[in-house]
């Protein structure tokens, strides 16, 4: 199937690795040019090497720096030009105890997993509508539709997204614009493999007997950024191997 995604414009958030990166190298293999982030050189500097391993006719740009910072943001928008896609990713604040949190430490989960993707859709969300083609795709947790107890964090910030994303659905709807958010649940990054609190939760998924691929939420990434994905709209799409126990 083509994607229709040939010479498009994404812009990817942390996608020196993990599920960023998983995105970033699906659009680019169907063609898009993309503007990847993440905090360090050297590590998008390997994404960018394996993104142009296959993906050779792609244009492939670099922003260093955290989406915090918003001089990041508008030199991620810069660098785009005209970015047809944005692609809104933050790695999760650190699991723990409510107790034991500071206001500081609320402060920065809101900057990161929430205010970051808002200023960055705010960015790009007008450009897109006036072109009449935009797709954006927020990625968020699992932890949005079942909150996990020890990442008290993640689960307030991101349904916070979740839930202003779905008020401004319908004002850029009929603009050739879709926003829908990917909740995954346990895939093979740093993430869960670094954080033991973390792993000991959802590895204890007997359903798939496996955590996620990363290519397979990049995959799923890139079809709902495609011409053929222009009714999804306003949706929570769950990837977490049939963990969640429910039908709704």
């Amino acid at each position: 199937m083509d994607l229709g995604l040939k010479g498009k414009t994404a812009i990817i958030c942390a996608a020196s690795s993990g599920l960023g990166r998983a995105c970033a190298m699906a659009l680019a293999g169907e063609g898009a040019n993309v503007v990847i982030n993440g905090r360090t050189r050297e590590t998008l500097e390997e994404a960018a090497a394996d993104i142009c391993a296959v993906a050779p006719d792609v244009t492939i740009s670099q922003v260093v720096g955290s989406v915090v910072d918003q001089g990041v943001r508008e030199e991620l928008v810069a660098t785009a030009g005209a970015p047809d896609i944005l692609i809104n990713n933050a790695g999760g604040p650190p699991p723990g105890n409510f107790r034991d949190w500071s206001r500081e430490d609320w402060i920065s989960a809101v900057d990161t997993n929430m205010l970051s993707a808002i200023e960055l859709i705010r960015l790009s969300v007008d450009g897109m509508a006036e072109r009449g083609f935009g797709r954006v795709v927020n990625i968020t947790s699992s932890a949005v539709r079942v909150p996990i107890p020890v990442i008290g964090l993640s689960n307030a910030t991101r349904a916070g997204l979740t839930n202003f994303v779905f008020g401004l659905v319908p004002e850029v709807s009929s603009k050739g614009i879709t926003i829908n958010n990917l909740l995954p649940g346990p895939f093979d990054t740093n993430r869960l493999r670094g954080s033991k609190e973390i792993t000991k939760h959802l590895t204890a998924n007997k359903v798939a007997g496996r955590v996620g691929d990363p290519a397979e939420l990049g995959a799923m990434c890139a079809f709902i950024c495609s011409v053929h994905a222009g009714y999804l709209n306003g949706q929570n799409i769950l990837m977490d191997g049939g963990l969640y126990p429910g039908a709704f």
